[in-house]
């Protein structure tokens, strides 16, 4: 397994520590593979949703901000 160092604001190091303190995670590399996992997983589910859009044909609904919600509603979806 490969080593990463980073530097985040204290806060931040705080909200990490709280996370481990009530036992979510067992370390922070935990909690921050959880994060890379998570984001994968985003970003695999995005690529997916436009590559459905490409593939669906002329787009019926003009309204940016309605499709725009629409993926946003689904995206969420896909995460849980």
């Amino acid at each position: 397994m490969a080593t990463l160092n980073i530097s985040i604001p204290d806060n931040m190091k705080e909200w990490v520590g709280a996370q481990i303190k009530n036992g979510k995670y067992s370390s922070a590399s935990d909690y921050i593979r959880d994060l890379v996992r998570l984001d994968q997983r985003s970003n695999e589910a995005l690529d997916n949703m436009l590559l459905e859009g490409l593939k669906s044909g002329q787009a019926t609904e003009l309204n940016m901000e309605n499709i725009k919600k629409q993926a946003r509603a689904r995206l969420n979806n896909d995460r849980t």
